[in-house]
């Protein structure tokens, strides 16, 4: 028969179990792993792979600051048209927006005034001259009789008088006459110069008095494209600054322009100062309200020109991680930004020609971390 196992054959506690070998056995090979494991982590630790970094030698370049603002085309003239006289508008023959030659008829006003005030002035000429007639007669035969001797010197005179009278009436009639001949024209309006309508404010049927603006016109001939600048910007420019002006809807369009006018007065809505720049030889793809680009370039200086990429900051001010050729290892070194471009950094001191300063994988570095450049070797 076999033997069962009493209950007084097994450990009856935890030292018991501990006391037996094969337990003690197991628990050291248990610690001597763990310790193996733990050396391996602290030599991974002490033992940093280095970072995957690219990399760009410092060059000295020559860098024009720009400065770059929206505006608009505008007319360099613009004229006020308005009827001389008052009246109904009878007709209005044009829109904004259309182009017209000099000389233009724009709109009328219903001349029946005018016409009246001129047959009136005919009327009043013909009776001046019918006066100017019979005196010229009597005059003509006082001067015979006189010469005869059958009139007084006083009745001579009095006809000389009377003719001279009449001639004044005439030519005072003669000049009325010219007047409403001249109203009577200015009941057409016109244009003074070939052009663009920009506005207008009446309407066929208004009343409108004269020296009233109707319209206005956009002189054909050299642009100006209108910027609203700080003053600052102002204060800092050159006195006479070249200027590239490019259309906002097509880049290809370029002109080159002039300051020609500043406006001396800020404006106070804005805050702004205006600035008048003029185009000589305006292309055709600019018209009137067209949206412009205008750059100004200053004198160039010495910088060096960085991927924005490569910036980083030490103690809160910008700074960039230089290279150590010899050991590989990187350390921070402050610099001064001189402007920021479009994906591009602009370094004014802080650095020299030939170091090598990291451009991309700079977030994974530490102060004295070695690094190695992507594609060196190859």
């Amino acid at each position: 028969m076999s033997r069962i196992a009493t209950p007084s054959a097994l450990p009856s506690s935890p030292l018991r179990a501990l006391s037996c070998p094969s337990t003690v056995l197991l628990l050291a090979c248990a610690a001597a792993t763990l310790s193996v494991a733990g050396c391996q982590k602290q030599q991974a630790a002490d033992k940093k792979l280095p970072v995957l970094v690219t990399t760009q030698t410092v060059a000295l370049a020559d860098y024009a600051p720009r400065t770059s603002l929206t505006g608009v085309i505008a007319a360099r003239t613009l004229n006020n048209l308005s009827f001389r006289v008052g009246g109904r508008v009878a007709e209005r023959l044009v829109e904004v927006g259309q182009h017209v030659d000099q000389g233009a008829l724009l709109a009328r006003i219903d001349p029946q005034e005018q016409e009246s005030d001129l047959r009136s002035a005919q009327a009043d000429l013909d009776a001046a001259q019918a006066q100017l007639t019979q005196a010229t007669a009597t005059y003509q035969r006082q001067k015979t009789l006189l010469s005869q001797g059958f009139t007084t010197r006083r009745d001579f005179d009095s006809a000389d008088q009377t003719m001279k009278v009449a001639q004044g009436s005439v030519e005072a009639a003669q000049s009325a006459l010219a007047n409403a001949k001249e109203n009577l024209s200015y009941t057409e309006l016109k244009a003074g110069a070939a052009g663009v309508i920009t506005a207008r404010q009446v309407e066929a049927g208004q009343v409108v008095q004269a020296a009233q603006t109707v319209f206005t016109i956009a002189e054909d001939g050299d642009r100006d494209a209108v910027f609203n600048v700080h003053e600052t910007l102002v204060a800092q420019a050159p006195s006479a600054p070249a200027v590239t002006i490019t259309l906002l809807s097509d880049p290809q369009v370029k002109a080159a322009g002039k300051v020609r006018e500043i406006s001396p007065a800020v404006d106070t809505a804005s805050g702004s100062i205006r600035v008048k720049v003029g185009i000589p030889d305006t292309p055709a793809g600019m018209p009137l309200g067209a949206a412009v680009i205008g750059t100004v370039s200053a004198k160039a200086v010495k910088a060096v020109l960085l991927p924005w990429q490569a910036l980083t900051s030490t103690a809160g001010k910008p700074a960039v991680w230089i290279v150590d050729p010899s050991t590989k290892a990187v350390t921070t070194a402050p610099i001064e930004v001189l402007a920021f471009e479009s994906g591009v950094v602009v370094v004014d001191k802080g650095l020299e020609a030939g170091q090598n300063v990291v451009t991309a994988g700079g977030q994974l570095l530490s102060p004295g971390q070695t690094i190695e450049v992507a594609g060196a070797g190859q």
